[in-house]
């Protein structure tokens, strides 16, 4: 999956088009992606790949565009009490980290 993601990053900058990269870096508890899991974002909001799923994926879907607009980096996290888990995706509450960056 991470190479079709890097792949499709590629082909989408190669075809002109603004995409940002994120990456799961840490997690702790659950969650539904490992570190290493990548999602591309392009200007136009097509993604392929997945950091996590829920309410997450869409907010870094949404700081995508904000690192597409102004070239800085982000760094994300994203943590749940086991009350608020199922509705932000993380099946028994925890965290996750992701990294997001343009890609040049």
């Amino acid at each position: 999956m991470q190479d079709e993601v890097l792949e499709r990053a590629a082909s989408w900058r190669a075809g002109n088009r603004r995409v940002a990269l994120a990456t799961v870096i840490a997690t702790w508890g659950s969650s539904p992606r490992p570190v290493g899991s990548q999602l591309a974002v392009d200007h136009a909001g097509a993604m392929v790949g997945s950091v996590s799923g829920g309410c997450i994926e869409a907010a870094v879907a949404h700081e995508a565009q904000q690192v597409i607009a102004d070239g800085e980096p982000r760094l994300l996290d994203f943590g749940v009490t086991n009350e608020r888990a199922w509705e932000v995706g993380l099946a028994c509450g925890g965290r996750v980290e992701v990294y997001l960056e343009r890609v040049e």
